[in-house]
């Protein structure tokens, strides 16, 4: 379900932009073997920027995925970009769809944001910490979130970046922003049928995202969910003749 193509535009399109940071949110393999790594870690030789974050995902846990992983995409767990800090939770486990945060890790987070209360405070996972919209039955976020979302509330975090369901979206909680990505090269998709990414600016200690479809426009997360609310008006299912009930 790998997309060449769609991979390689999207490379050339974030190398044009000179990104401070890549965040890779996950799932860079299918199933966490030394052949898919190899090709994932040439895949990324293609990838230019100052800072780029790898973080593990479920699929890249398979199979004993975990022993390679470091080995081909360390990462620095606190990245300072700025005025900003980029914080990165590990939630895979192995062999496990769900996903875990654990206490030790959560209270190293409130103390780490706490530590940078000054800066821009953005948080990377893997799993997401909220239920998404298009994705079927909710069995595999992480099985913690309570405990995650109340501290990351309770810290003030700014921004929440989660990968995993492959389905663009936006929530916003106080003021924390949580920014789920599609899939940049997957071909499987739900709700937005398009491959894309999000690109983030952060600016005066103001967070704005915004998503940029693969090879075409941008699109702001208004927009994003504007057309859901289109395509659920025009789902014949809605409507009480229809024999799709």
């Amino acid at each position: 379900m790998f997309n060449y193509g769609s991979f390689r535009t999207a490379m050339d399109e974030i190398n044009a932009m000179s990104p401070d940071a890549v965040v890779i949110t996950g799932d860079i393999t299918e199933n966490g073997i030394l052949s898919e790594f190899k090709m994932a870690a040439d895949e990324f030789k293609r990838l230019k920027a100052k800072n780029i974050i790898y973080i593990s995902g479920n699929h890249d846990y398979r199979s004993t995925g975990y022993l390679l992983f470091k080995q081909f995409f360390p990462f620095n767990q606190i990245t300072e970009v700025d005025d900003a800090v980029i914080i990165v939770l590990s939630s895979a486990r192995p062999d496990r769809d769900d996903g875990e945060v654990g206490h030790r890790q959560n209270i190293w987070l409130e103390n780490t944001l706490e530590n940078y209360k000054d800066r821009v405070k953005i948080v990377a996972i893997h799993h997401h910490i909220i239920p998404v919209p298009d994705t079927g039955a909710d069995q595999i976020t992480i099985v913690d979130a309570g405990d995650v979302l109340r501290s990351l509330v309770k810290s003030k975090a700014d921004l929440v970046l989660c990968g995993h369901r492959h389905r663009p979206w936006r929530w916003r909680i106080e003021d924390m922003q949580v920014v789920h990505a599609g899939s940049v090269s997957c071909e499987r998709l739900r709700g937005f049928f398009l491959n894309s990414y999000n690109v983030i600016e952060v600016k005066n200690k103001r967070v704005e995202a915004k998503l940029k479809i693969v090879g075409g426009d941008y699109m702001s997360f208004e927009e994003v969910v504007k057309r859901r609310e289109i395509l659920q008006t025009s789902d014949v299912s809605q409507y009480s003749d229809s024999l799709a009930r």
